[in-house]
């Protein structure tokens, strides 16, 4: 995407100066000359807090890789934060923020019914429900704008996601706020409302889980497609999740599944409406589908941020951590890295090798990795085939946050009068 490079940006005092728990309201909409600066300037920063923050491509892989002195365990960095709250003991209890053996239990009963074949037989009714929504909008009429996230993005993982766990159709109406809730709190910074609607949203979420639990129980669905199923089961040898476990990790999936894959597919449809070049090749050429989602992936990562904890003294990048050192991990960052990236600042849709860190790396990978992947290459490959002169009608606006990179809205035209098409040639 092009980047807004301002005359007035001074890369030497934004990595002197960098704190996670006060950026500027501009880092929002484009931190990634930040990153830059601290790649180049600070790339193992010292953050105020004693905690470091990383940026080279090269460190953060090899974190992802040593998960005995990088803990995954977030009791000791989050009851500070949260106190004895719901938002404490779901994030510490979730598959993401955990080690083995809790994160080998709950990943194995999840990536059973997420495999590749279990996926491809989604693509039938996940093509039908992209469909139904790109009909919906055509019918909003030539020249009519459209904000994408709420018509479009927002909608298809909630349904992916609701199908999974068998939550009836009538019930998911909650479930987006919920989930934007209790990953806002995720932010570095936290504010008294955002702590008190993440809370009620995990008591909220819990009361329905329990009910949702409690039915299927009683009438289980196919352990093979339905995950909810199966994690009630647990494995053959009798392996199962205590109940605080179940729901919280059906919280996780709920959460995950939704707001990563609707970012990806904002921020992918985003990209090609300032990069026409680009979007004129996907057109030509649509198997080139499959490296544009990675390259969204890469350029524009939905979740910008991972952390870790220091287990035992150790060193990355040449500096030497202290135990319980609290290590977080810039994926947005390593993602634009030039050591690993040949000009990483550009959009290139069939960019080879393509070695990004979107989804984690190691026994951390995204397990829904896959069944992203096929949303986001159905949901914009057909909207581009459906809607090839669509335009941004006015800036879109970013979400406030530094962990999770998405938009709140974006709106579209998407037959707009032909002399306000934009030229097929690529920004500078």
């Amino acid at each position: 995407m092009p980047q807004s490079h301002s005359v007035s940006f001074d890369a030497a005092s934004a990595a002197a100066d960098f704190d996670l728990r006060r950026l500027p309201d501009s880092f929002y909409d484009d931190p990634f000359p930040t990153y830059r600066a601290l790649r180049e300037r600070a790339p193992v920063k010292r953050m105020p807090d004693g905690s470091v923050f990383l940026t080279r491509h090269a460190d953060i892989v090899a974190v992802y890789k040593d998960v005995v002195t990088f803990s995954s365990d977030k009791h000791e960095e989050f009851f500070p934060k949260y106190g004895a709250t719901p938002l404490f003991e779901h994030h510490t209890t979730s598959l993401v923020f955990n080690d083995p053996p809790l994160h080998t239990r709950v990943r194995r009963l999840i990536a059973g019914a997420l495999t590749p074949k279990h996926i491809a037989a989604m693509e039938a009714r996940l093509v039908e429900l992209v469909d139904g929504l790109l009909d919906r909008m055509a019918g909003a009429g030539e020249g009519a704008e459209i904000d994408l996230i709420e018509a479009f993005c927002g909608a298809i993982p909630v349904e992916v996601i609701g199908n999974l766990l068998g939550v009836p159709r009538d019930e998911r109406g909650p479930l987006r706020a919920w989930s934007l809730a209790i990953l806002g709190a995720l932010e570095p910074a936290l504010t008294p409302e955002q702590h008190e609607l993440g809370n009620a949203a995990v008591r909220d979420m819990l009361g329905y889980l329990e009910g949702l639990v409690g039915r299927r129980r009683a009438a289980p669905g196919d352990p093979e497609t339905d995950v909810l199923t199966r994690l009630i089961r647990g494995e053959a040898d009798g392996e199962k999740l205590q109940p605080k476990e179940l729901l919280h990790n059906c919280i996780f999936l709920l959460n995950a599944g939704h707001e990563t894959t609707t970012n990806l597919i904002g921020n992918g449809l985003r990209c090609l409406g300032e990069w026409p070049g680009e979007r004129s090749r996907l057109l030509g050429e649509p198997e080139l589908i499959r490296s544009a989602v990675e390259e969204f992936l890469r350029i524009e990562s939905s979740n910008q941020l991972g952390n870790r904890i220091t287990t035992k003294a150790t060193e990355i990048g040449g500096v030497t951590l202290a135990s319980r050192t609290q290590v977080t991990l810039c994926i947005g960052a390593a993602n634009r890295d030039p050591q690993s990236f040949a000009d990483p600042d550009r959009l290139d849709i069939a960019r080879h090798p393509n070695r990004h860190i979107a989804f984690g790396s190691g026994i951390h990978q995204c397990v829904g990795m896959g069944l992203g992947r096929l949303e986001a290459r159905i949901a914009i490959g057909r909207f581009v085939a459906r809607f090839p002169d669509y335009a941004l009608a006015g800036p879109p606006t970013r979400s406030h946050r530094v962990r999770f990179r998405g938009h709140v809205r974006l709106p579209v035209v998407l037959q707009p009068p032909r002399s306000t098409i934009p030229k097929q040639e690529t920004p500078p």
